[in-house]
């Protein structure tokens, strides 16, 4: 895809509708601060600041390059005086509001998808169809060990953990174990060098289902480099710690890892935590977040007819009541 496109061409925002549908109704005030905590490329921000003219934004990326083009495009759709940009990962987002002032937020969104700048960005090596640096930093500035160095550095058992727990792939120990033996020859420093050793690393009858044989332990070895599950496990308490009363979290994931920590998280405050048997729920007791959706909300037939990358995505929301903490 040629990198001259605007983002608008480039990336279409998963659910957006439903997002801006979830995240409206506390966003109808004078001031009301949106926060978006995977700014990506703007499209989640622009519709909600289309929807919501009293509304400022704070957009949060760990990746400059993706911030400056959404920079671009929010101030093209004329919200350039409504937004403050900060280069950052989004389990920093009670600390980003307290330098900027702001008490908390009205709205926070946490789309955890990989953007289709940064797969189609060949250098970044996230994209198993096309040769490049085993890299998949989402910020190369960041000084922290690629693909390429997990797969040099890690023991066989560790492999196999992170390409099982976080790729949820059957061949696993194979993959790990012909990793092994082909790093003993020479390094794996390039995605076409993984790529074939895991279509010669799996069994034949695999290579020919459930998408291409390396979508899974390319997107585990994303997730292990940019520790996307440590960070989420503490973005998740910070953000819903940053709500103010009414405010609302709208969550989309794409990894059963991903969602079971936002499931966990969501259920934990939305839950009465009085001791079983109790015969009055205390007020201390009483749940301070009310769920929005019921369960995970997926993709319908048209957005994956217009989206192929919503195929897997998970959307949960919660509101945090008005009621004293």
């Amino acid at each position: 895809m040629p990198h001259s496109l605007p983002a608008e061409q480039r990336h279409l925002p998963v659910l957006r509708d439903r997002c801006v549908e979830l995240l409206l109704p506390a966003l109808q005030h004078d001031g009301a601060v949106y926060v978006d905590g995977t700014l990506g490329m703007g499209g989640h921000a622009t519709a909600i600041l289309d929807a919501a003219p009293q509304a400022r934004l704070v957009g949060i990326d760990r990746d400059a390059q993706a911030l400056d083009l959404a920079r671009e495009r929010l101030q093209r759709a004329g919200h350039g005086d409504r937004i403050t940009l900060v280069h950052a990962t989004y389990d920093r987002i009670p600390e980003v509001l307290d330098d900027l002032g702001l008490p908390g937020a009205a709205a926070i969104l946490l789309d955890l998808g990989l953007s289709s700048f940064q797969i189609d960005t060949d250098e970044r090596g996230f994209s198993y169809a096309v040769d490049a640096p085993l890299d998949m930093r989402m910020d190369p500035d960041s000084g922290g060990p690629t693909a390429a160095d997990l797969l040099a550095d890690l023991p066989e058992e560790e492999i196999a953990r992170i390409l099982h727990d976080l790729g949820d792939e059957r061949h696993a120990r194979r993959i790990a174990r012909a990793v092994v033996r082909t790093r003993q020859a020479a390094p794996l420093t390039r995605s076409a060098q993984l790529v074939d050793l895991i279509e010669q690393a799996v069994p034949a009858v695999a290579r020919h289902r459930g998408g291409h044989p390396a979508k899974r332990s390319f997107q585990a070895l994303r997730i292990a480099v940019n520790r996307e599950l440590e960070i989420l496990v503490d973005a998740l308490e910070g953000a819903l710690d940053a709500l103010l009363p009414g405010g609302r979290l709208a969550v989309e994931s794409y990894h059963s890892g991903e969602d079971r920590l936002v499931k966990t998280a969501f259920h934990r405050r939305t839950t009465s935590s009085a001791p079983p048997g109790l015969p009055v729920e205390l007020e201390e007791h009483r749940p301070r977040f009310a769920a929005l959706t019921r369960g995970a909300e997926k993709a319908d037939d048209a957005e994956l007819a217009r989206n192929p990358r919503a195929a897997s995505v998970r959307l949960r929301a919660v509101e945090r009541l008005s009621i004293p903490s």
